[in-house]
């Protein structure tokens, strides 16, 4: 299954919970006052609410996570048996003078062969954590730019590709900016995020004690040392995602004023018909003068940023490198870093490979016209066709007949989630065909009856 079906349906989920416990007309409402700016001192009352504990452990319940153990061994199994008057008791108990336990890090691999670190928190740390997120996503939420894609309800991945490819083929910004930050999550300065929550309006002064302790909660290493984290998100956590867009907000709002809202005062706002803002008077009277046109799109830490000419993209490299370095202390990689021509190479965003090709001239214009052409990019490729082949070698080694429905089962879900996911590509179809190809000779040479194994394979791509 493709993630933006999967986060569609579990955040439709996440709406029906609220809606089952009462909470959604209070979601409600703490956004349309963090819309009217005001500020919130009161939050705990909400957070330590029965109705919203109890929707906290219903989301977190379907999670996997909640099986997974940390240091302290419990689990949600542990948990479930026990009666709900006293559950709510024993969260509020651990609100009132929470000091979080030990994070349990562990080493994901990558395909590259290096690791990704991960912090496996306590259930009742993540339970915490849910509850502090139901409460302040809605007032985030008001204050997200929207060309911000990840980790944020309704919003996923293929939106992200969609906003890229409008940029080339309706505004003609063929020159890519890629800055790259060096372990984003580890590096995320705790003053500074402090400081954000508390700009975001976000003052109840025991919620900011929790959270500044949730930061600095000590990390069990994979050879039994413990660190005391000075800077960085916990990645596993559930707060993680949120704070992470809460700490690049300020960079997505800085470029956007840069050109998208910048306000131009000779200029009376108009809308159109859908009640959107039509900023082409402001546009024509922006080109007149010497701002550079840039629009960012942003999923995580993954981002691009989209102009005209080379001139303008170099200039804004730089200040977007300074401006990071600067203001929120990351380190940039100078290696991953660059600035790309669409016209002539490709700019790989989310899986997907960016190219701007000819296709005829504009009627208006009369100038050559460009439209963006996507591909699954290479390293994506190689990523699933490793996953598959690992599916086909448990298929190969299945000790009986269920084993190898599930089996099937699981490979074909793969394919599906693949398909599901990579299919919004222009060229998805060419891209899957020898990889295709070459899944169904590996089942092929691997199972006794290879000559069913294409039923399963990526050769039903496109």
């Amino acid at each position: 299954m493709n993630k933006h079906s999967v986060g569609k349906r579990l955040k439709d989920k996440n709406i029906r919970n609220s809606e089952y416990y009462s909470m959604t007309e209070t979601f409600d409402n703490l956004y349309q006052r963090a819309k009217n700016k005001e500020n919130f001192r009161q939050l705990m009352k909400i957070i330590v609410s029965e109705k919203n504990i109890l929707l906290a452990y219903r989301n977190i319940k379907r999670n996997k996570g909640s099986r997974t153990p940390s240091v302290d061994k419990i689990t949600i199994k542990t948990v479930e048996k026990m009666s709900q008057e006293s559950f709510v008791k024993s969260v509020k108990r651990r609100f009132r003078n929470y000091t979080p336990g030990k994070v349990r890090r562990k080493e994901i691999p990558k395909i590259n062969g290096k690791t990704r670190p991960l912090g496996i928190p306590s259930f009742w740390d993540r339970l915490i954590q849910q509850c502090i997120l139901q409460v302040l996503e809605p007032i985030c939420e008001a204050h997200f730019c929207p060309r911000s894609y990840g980790f944020r309800p309704n919003r996923s991945a293929e939106q992200a590709i969609a906003d890229s490819v409008r940029k080339i083929n309706r505004q003609d910004l063929t020159f890519v900016i890629d800055v790259d930050i060096k372990g984003f999550f580890d590096e995320v300065n705790h003053v500074k995020l402090m400081r954000q929550l508390w700009t975001l309006g976000i003052r109840d002064k025991q919620l900011l004690v929790i959270i500044r302790k949730i930061l600095k909660a000590p990390i069990i290493m994979t050879d039994g040392s413990t660190v005391y984290p000075t800077k960085g998100t916990p990645q596993g956590g559930i707060l993680s995602p949120l704070l992470a867009n809460i700490n690049l907000n300020e960079f997505d709002w800085w470029i956007s004023r840069q050109w998208e809202t910048f306000v131009v005062k000779e200029v009376t706002p108009k809308l159109t018909k859908q009640g959107a803002q039509n900023r082409s008077h402001e546009n024509v009277e922006l080109k007149k003068t010497r701002l550079k046109p840039m629009y960012i799109v942003r999923y995580a830490d993954d981002f691009k940023i989209f102009t005209n000419i080379r001139s303008n993209a170099e200039k804004i490299y730089k200040a977007c490198k300074r401006w990071l370095e600067e203001r929120l202390k990351l380190p940039i990689s100078e290696e991953k870093s660059k600035v790309t021509n669409l016209k002539r190479e490709r700019s790989e965003f989310l899986g997907f490979t960016l190219k701007a090709t000819k296709k005829g001239k504009r009627l208006s214009t009369g100038k050559t016209k460009y439209v963006a052409e996507t591909h699954v990019s290479p390293k994506a490729i190689k990523i699933q066709i490793a996953k598959l082949t690992d599916q086909i070698k448990k298929l190969q080694k299945s000790a009986s007949h269920q084993e190898i429905i599930r089996n099937i089962g699981k490979y074909n879900s793969m394919v599906i989630g693949a398909h599901n996911y990579y299919c919004i590509a222009t060229h998805v179809s060419r891209d899957f065909h020898w990889p295709g190809r070459n899944l169904t000779r590996k089942m092929y040479n691997r199972l006794p009856r290879g000559s069913k194994a294409d039923t399963f394979g990526f050769s039903r791509v496109g």
